[in-house]
């Protein structure tokens, strides 16, 4: 297509359709994408198609928010009703950010029945899967996710170079419930923990972790502990009860509230999950542990510096895309994790809130 035929293109599309149904995550990397086309081409409706719980992201009137509950749009039927709802918008374009199923089934309806346009991300899963094969790797960076989901709009003819840089503004209004929970007294850096993550080989040995905590609460710092499931709940009260200066949010907040508490740290220490990007997105430095997964697969957070990656140069890293395979060493399981002292998380936090320090 020539030059002239995409802008012809583009001076006519009105509203374009983007589908992203999950994860959290990969949902909230599509925010630096997303709101940076709509600065550039604000004549343009955007649309989003995602789970209903992270509209929170797309809180702005930039962005057309269209939530839904997945159970109830099931197999080919429920989906198929779906798009009989969305073809109402007589969407220009829709663009699929997630390349599965779902969605898969949803754009061979907008292509076939309704007669619109589709673009798809290329998630590169032949070079993820020579990443992360078990003999003759080829470990070398790939594309990040965002610079994926950029792509796709380039294929649609809509040339944008992300440049977003937070969520809110730096004078937003928080919740009563944050502002509960936000010390009054201890003047000390806030600093997050999420430690944990949705599969093992992402996950720092809790003990390894408890003695990170043990050394921040000792030099004052307030330590905001973030987790989700019960497990995880009862494992940051143990901690909080344990540890001066611990609070565990755990179940006390919602989304906004989190990204607005998140917004108000000095450093996030974070897993590779979901809130690396929470808090990228708030421009909350991240130093993030990383184990049978990588950097290299491009899913590190939106902004967030190198330098600020703990991690150990195993042979058999990466193993896994997503953390979610079995690890391959019977001897010694998750040695990626398990050998990463505390040390080395502790002197990178401490590095961080230095030059903070050093530059206020």
């Amino acid at each position: 297509m020539s030059f002239k035929r995409k802008k012809y293109q583009q001076d006519r599309i009105m509203k374009i359709l983007v589908i992203r149904l999950s994860a959290m995550g990969d949902v909230a990397m599509t925010v630096p994408v997303l709101y940076s086309f709509i600065d550039k081409y604000p004549q343009i409706k955007l649309s989003v198609l995602s789970q209903k719980s992270y509209g929170t992201f797309f809180s702005s009137a930039k962005v057309h928010f269209i939530g839904i509950e997945l159970r109830y749009y099931e197999g080919l039927k429920g989906l198929y009703s779906l798009f009989k709802v969305l073809k109402k918008e007589r969407f220009d374009l829709v663009l699929d950010l997630h390349d599965v199923l779902r969605s898969n089934i949803l754009r061979f309806f907008f292509r076939f029945i309704g007669g619109t346009k589709v673009f798809v991300v290329d998630k590169g899963r032949k070079d993820k899967r020579a990443l992360t094969r078990a003999k003759n790797r080829i470990r070398r960076p790939l594309r990040t996710t965002i610079e994926r989901y950029a792509d796709v709009f380039k294929a649609a003819g809509f040339e944008i170079k992300p440049d977003f840089t937070n969520l809110y503004e730096p004078d937003v209004d928080i919740s009563d419930r944050v502002a509960a929970i936000l010390p009054t007294e201890n003047k000390s850096a806030y600093i997050g923990i999420a430690p944990f993550a949705a599969h093992q080989g992402k996950i720092y040995p809790p003990e390894k972790m408890a003695e990170v905590l043990d050394y921040l609460s000792a030099k004052g710092f307030n330590l905001f502990l973030f987790g989700g499931g019960n497990s995880e709940k009862m494992q940051l009260q143990e901690w909080e009860s344990k540890f001066p200066h611990c609070i565990s949010v755990a179940g006390k907040l919602t989304l906004r509230d989190e990204l607005q508490l998140i917004g108000k740290l000095d450093l996030m220490v974070s897993m590779d999950s979901a809130n690396m990007h929470l808090a990228s997105l708030v421009g909350t430095t991240v130093v993030s542990v990383w184990g049978a997964t990588h950097p290299y697969a491009g899913f590190t957070g939106w902004g967030q510096s190198p330098d600020n990656i703990v991690q150990l140069d195993k042979p058999c890293r990466p193993c896994s895309v997503y953390g979610n395979k079995p690890c391959r060493l019977s001897d010694t399981p998750y040695a990626c994790m398990r050998e990463i002292s505390p040390s080395m998380i502790i002197e990178r936090i401490m590095s961080v809130i230095g030059k903070q320090a050093a530059d206020k």
